[in-house]
């Protein structure tokens, strides 16, 4: 079976809030995604990471682009680049893209599918709703107190 995950993710992949800000925006979250009619409720991880951990799209991911050649990333080199991470986080989101050179950040190619790094997450699991609003992507940002976006992954 597979999974549909809804993360709200602040903008600055460095940035976390504190406990009340983020017990008050996971509040919100479930009343925004209460789950199925029948009653049954979603699950709503609250984490926090001690360096940037990826937040990716899963299976959605269709390319990955350069933000400054606009050429295309190997997605190869990406599910290796996971997998590297994956227990530890990424202590520098700093790279050399190998297409044209250019110094940038992991954070900041063009992924076909919103993906993301952040220390602090609210995830939500087969949120039976795409995407959150601008409105409400707004409203959880002021509860959290930093702006906030969102990344759906299909694992």
């Amino acid at each position: 079976m597979s999974d549909d995950v809804l993360s709200v993710i602040p903008t600055d992949p460095y940035w976390q809030p504190e406990r009340a800000a983020a017990d008050r925006t996971a509040a919100l979250v479930a009343d925004l995604a209460p789950g199925l009619p029948d009653g049954v409720d979603v699950e709503i991880d609250v984490d926090w990471y001690d360096t940037p951990a990826v937040v990716d799209c899963g299976q959605n991911l269709m390319r990955i682009r350069c933000p400054r050649c606009a050429a295309s990333i190997d997605t190869q080199w990406w599910g290796d680049l996971l997998e590297a991470h994956c227990e530890d986080g990424f202590g520098t989101l700093a790279i050399e893209v190998s297409c044209c050179g250019a110094a940038t950040s992991l954070d900041a190619l063009d992924y076909d599918w919103p993906c993301g790094f952040a220390r602090f997450e609210i995830a939500v699991w087969n949120p039976e709703r795409l995407w959150f609003s601008d409105e409400e992507l707004t409203v959880l940002g002021d509860a959290l107190g930093h702006p906030v976006r969102q990344i759906r992954a299909h694992i």
